[in-house]
């Protein structure tokens, strides 16, 4: 929903703070909108956005219209607002159909299982039992896209020193590692994964982990999503979206094959 009314003012040629002067909204309220933030959409605020980009037909407005009133059902991950809070990355990230994410600290959430999901939230919180195990039911339900009938693609790059980083609890590696090897051994998933090496030295990805998401409509951009401890950031403009993928492909070339990364894996868990 918010990425078809970003585009339809895109389409206006009109600035966001412009959008929002006409309205005589103050410039957050749009780009609120325009960002995802909101849960509930208004129904009439969405139809003063579409008088103002002078939306005409009937059929494209009853579209946008209805696409509005399905995107005011509360998604699973409203349940637990306590763990995301405003962030709406999951939104985001069940309507990809191809997904790609270089990590440097920690394997990606959509391939981690639920003892070493608890055991980094432990590590990176400090926060009671209770919470870590929130955390860990809603990286298993983020995991459920993997299981619909038409799943994303899902195209993961992890540095090696993420799997050494996990022999800190042999139990929960070894667990781990042979969930990693399971999932890059299945040619029918739609998964690759690929390990960075120590050799690899110096690359693009060094300046820290990304997520590049694509949508199956071409009127919903590729974006890329950064993460910190306190805050996340979208990127959609389409020179920062051909960075990222830029530097995905630079690491791609730099990366062990799937078969090749099987193999350290394999090779770790022989040390256990």
């Amino acid at each position: 929903m918010s990425a078809v009314l970003r585009q339809l003012r895109h389409d206006c040629n009109m600035t966001l703070e412009g959008a929002a002067a006409k309205l005589e909204w103050s410039r957050g309220r749009l780009a609120h909108m325009e960002g995802n933030k909101w849960t509930r959409p208004d129904i009439n605020n969405v139809r003063l956005l579409l008088d103002l980009y002078d939306v005409t037909d009937e059929q494209q407005r009853e579209g946008v219209l209805t696409l509005a009133r399905q995107s005011r059902q509360r998604g699973w991950w409203q349940k637990y607002s306590d763990i995301f809070g405003s962030d709406t990355y999951v939104g985001f990230e069940s309507e990809a159909s191809v997904i790609r994410t270089y990590q440097t600290m920690v394997i990606p959430g959509l391939l981690q299982t639920a003892r070493y999901a608890e055991a980094s939230a432990r590590a990176s919180l400090a926060r009671p039992a209770e919470e870590a195990q929130r955390i860990v039911a809603t990286r298993q339900a983020r995991q459920e896209i993997l299981d619909q009938e038409d799943p994303p693609l899902l195209w993961a790059i992890i540095d090696e020193s993420v799997l050494h980083r996990l022999f800190v609890a042999d139990d929960v590696a070894r667990e781990q590692v042979e969930h990693l090897i399971t999932a890059a051994s299945n040619p029918d998933n739609g998964i690759t994964l690929q390990i960075m090496p120590f050799s690899a030295g110096l690359h693009p990805g060094i300046s820290g982990p990304f997520v590049i998401l694509d949508f199956p409509g071409e009127i919903d951009p590729s974006m890329v999503y950064l993460e910190s401890r306190i805050d996340s950031l979208f990127l959609e403009e389409p020179e920062e979206v051909a960075e990222y993928k830029l530097v995905f492909d630079h690491l791609l070339a730099a990366a062990k094959s799937q078969r090749e990364s099987i193999e350290i894996m394999e090779n770790l868990l022989t040390n256990l």
